[in-house]
C-alpha cells in the first residue's frame, strides 16, 4: 500500500497538500493535452484531487497512486469532451480530415477523433469573422459557393479564396493537434 495514500486516507492534510502541490501542474499539463483548454484542465484536476480527498477511504488502490490519478484525469477529460456532445453531424471532422490528407485517420481512435473535432471547432472560432462565417455556411449549413456569395453579398471568387485561406490556417493548427495526439502518418 502506498504510504502517501494511507496518510491521505487518514485525512493527513499536510501530506495531501504536499502531494497536491507536487502533482498538480503535471496533471494540468496532461489534461490540457486532451482538452487544449487550460481552465477546463485545471477544473478537472481539482475535481480529481477533491474526489480523492473526500473518498480516499472508499478507494481500493490496486495500482500506483500516480497511475490512478492519471487514469482519473484522462477519463474525466474524455467524459468532458463527451459532455460537449461532440458529434460530426455537420461533417466538419470529415472536412478537416481531408485538409490533412497525409495522415492515416483509419487508425485514429474514436476518442482521438472527438478531441480533434473539438479542436477544429475551436480553431474555426479563431478565424477572422468573415472567414469564419463563410466556413460555417459552407460546412455547417451546406451552402454552395454561389449561395454563400449571395448571402454575404460577395463574389464567388472571394468565397473560394476565403475557404482556401481557412483551409491553410486550419491545416496548420490541426497538424499541431495531431502531433500532440501522436497520430502517425
Amino acid at each position: 500500500m502506498n504510504i502517501i495514500f494511507t496518510e491521505i486516507q487518514k485525512k493527513n492534510q499536510k501530506v495531501f497538500k504536499n502531494f497536491f502541490s507536487k502533482n498538480y501542474d503535471g496533471l494540468v499539463r496532461y489534461a490540457n493535452g486532451y482538452l487544449f483548454d487550460i481552465a477546463a484542465s485545471e477544473d478537472i484536476v481539482q475535481d480529481v484531487f477533491i474526489y480523492i480527498w473526500e473518498n480516499a477511504e472508499n478507494i481500493n488502490l490496486t495500482s500506483s497512486l500516480n497511475g490512478y490519478l492519471s487514469a482519473m484525469v484522462r477519463n474525466k477529460c474524455l467524459n468532458f469532451l463527451k459532455s460537449l456532445k461532440i458529434t460530426d453531424d455537420c461533417k466538419i471532422l470529415e472536412f478537416n480530415f481531408q485538409l490533412v490528407t497525409e495522415y492515416d485517420f483509419d487508425t485514429t481512435s474514436e476518442s482521438d477523433k472527438k478531441i480533434i473535432h473539438h479542436q477544429v471547432l475551436k480553431i474555426v472560432d479563431t478565424l477572422p469573422e468573415k472567414m469564419q462565417e463563410i466556413v460555417k455556411l459552407k460546412f455547417i449549413s451546406n451552402y454552395k459557393y454561389a449561395e454563400i456569395a449571395e448571402e454575404l453579398n460577395i463574389s464567388i471568387n472571394t468565397v473560394k479564396t476565403q475557404l482556401k485561406r481557412a483551409k491553410v490556417i486550419i491545416s496548420k493548427m490541426l497538424i499541431s493537434v495531431l502531433i500532440l495526439l501522436d497520430i502517425n502518418h
